[in-house]
């Protein structure tokens, strides 16, 4: 059928140009062939691995069972094959009318605020049960295991957002049910829960699509669970102080906000090394690919779904960071109650806190970024409450109010040039190489207040002295 194979005899063929997603065809068809034998034959040619339906240049459809001859087409005439998977979906309004005549919801950036919402109820949920005596608890974390196993479940159109949200239910519920007000098993506490998380994130895994936009967020709830489980079981193992684990993860999460972007976005290998140049070397008896058509065409869906998958995997990591921030700080400057010990872990936070705010800039990312510095920003927060007095953690009290409006203004003053070079002096490579600079040195000294931090330099020096 194909003009390069054979030449039919004159008279009985006629000359047909296939428009499809592929390319153009020019085919030299036998006027006694059906349609379908066309597509066929553009589908072998294209690579196509199924047949496609054929319509007309002016989109009427056209039968696969008939005839060429019968439908007309002479020399020069056009068909198009059509991809059915290919056509745009209709816009999709916040509520259209379904079958039966109901309103069906679409998933939105509303949907996700009221999922975050009732994460915030879960976890009042069940700081309200851990107030209760230990058997009347059950019917707070019955009810909220049952709202997390629901999340799990991948029906609806909300399903997306409702096992992203199904591990914190699954948290608070491992919180309430475990929780000891002695604050030596805080950690331990903890753990549970995170372990809990990671359990529910995997399961609702499992039971997703594979190509699901919740696999990413799934994945950092597996393994901050996870991490935070085995930080705080080795803490319970080895009988270190509760201020070790609080710190180790304080510290991680300091660290995680700088080597995340280099893990989560991951670009196939086939875009990134051409194999049929690299197989023709030196000792090889292939000829040498010339001309244009042996380079990489990276196409431009490939590069939107890694860009898709790396923005959500890094935002995971974001929102990951600023909570096990938001936990860690407060009770690593509660915890550590020795002089020296304090003393580590207050340089621990500000320079976390410091090192966070710095790292936030090299994202571009809006989402992350801004978490990212609400995390900064809520240790440093923290640490100026300790050592202000403002806080059960701090140890001396503000002699008089003017002194709280003096450190205040100077604080206040400080915030306002970090905001300007932050947010617009970073921009020139001046400012970029000294924030580069300024962030090394506040992770260095991070690492090395942990050391002072959990005790370890104290207990060298108890030791020795």
């Amino acid at each position: 059928m194909n003009g390069t194979s054979r030449t039919p005899a004159p008279g009985t063929v006629t000359a047909v140009t296939v428009h499809g997603p592929r390319g153009v065809l020019d085919l030299t068809v036998p006027v006694d062939a059906t349609l379908e034998d066309v597509s066929r034959t553009y589908s072998a040619e294209a690579g196509l691995p199924v047949v496609l339906p054929l319509v007309s240049r002016s989109g009427e459809p056209l039968q696969l069972a008939a005839v060429v001859g019968d439908v007309g087409l002479v020399a020069g005439s056009v068909v198009v094959a059509v991809d059915p998977s290919s056509r745009p979906a209709p816009p999709r309004s916040r509520f259209r009318s379904g079958d039966g005549g109901e309103s069906a919801l679409v998933a939105g950036p509303a949907s996700a605020a009221w999922f975050a919402l009732a994460v915030g109820f879960a976890a009042v949920a069940a700081w309200c049960a851990s107030r209760l005596p230990s058997d009347e608890r059950w019917p707070v974390v019955a009810v909220l295991f049952a709202a997390a196993l629901v999340g799990c479940l991948p029906i609806g159109v909300l399903r997306v957002q409702r096992v992203l949200a199904a591990p914190a239910f699954a948290a608070a519920a491992g919180f309430a049910l475990v929780w000891d007000p002695v604050p030596e098993r805080l950690p331990t506490v903890c753990g549970v829960a995170a372990l809990c998380a990671a359990v529910t994130a995997g399961t609702g895994r499992a039971l997703a699509d594979p190509d699901s936009a919740a696999a990413d967020g799934l994945r950092v709830w597996v393994a901050v669970g996870a991490g935070w489980f085995a930080v705080a079981g080795l803490g319970v193992l080895t009988g270190v102080a509760p201020q070790v684990v609080w710190a180790v993860l304080f510290l991680l999460a300091v660290l995680a906000a700088r080597f995340v972007p280099e893990m989560v976005v991951d670009v196939p290998d086939q875009y990134l090394l051409d194999l049929e140049r690299l197989a023709v070397t030196a000792w090889s008896a292939r000829e040498r690919p010339t001309g244009r058509r042996g380079r990489i065409v990276v196409p431009e869906q490939a590069v939107r779904v890694v860009a898709d998958r790396g923005a959500r995997a890094v935002t995971a990591a974001a929102t990951a960071v600023l909570v096990v921030v938001v936990v860690s700080t407060p009770l690593l400057l509660a915890s550590a109650d020795l002089p020296l010990d304090r003393t580590g872990a207050q340089c621990l936070v500000g320079f976390g806190g410091a090192a966070l705010l710095l790292a936030a800039r090299s994202y571009r990312h809006v989402a992350a970024c801004r978490l990212l510095r609400l995390a900064g920003v809520i240790a440093l927060a923290v640490l100026a409450a300790v050592l202000l007095g403002l806080a059960p953690g701090g140890r001396d009290a503000v002699a008089a109010p003017a002194a709280v409006a003096a450190v205040a203004v100077a604080i206040a003053g400080v915030l306002v040039l970090a905001a300007v070079y932050v947010g617009r002096g970073w921009r020139s490579a001046w400012w970029s190489r000294r924030a580069e600079i300024a962030e090394a040195m506040c992770g260095a000294f991070a690492v090395g207040s942990l050391v002072v931090a959990v005790g370890f330099f104290r207990h060298l020096w108890e030791v020795t002295g």
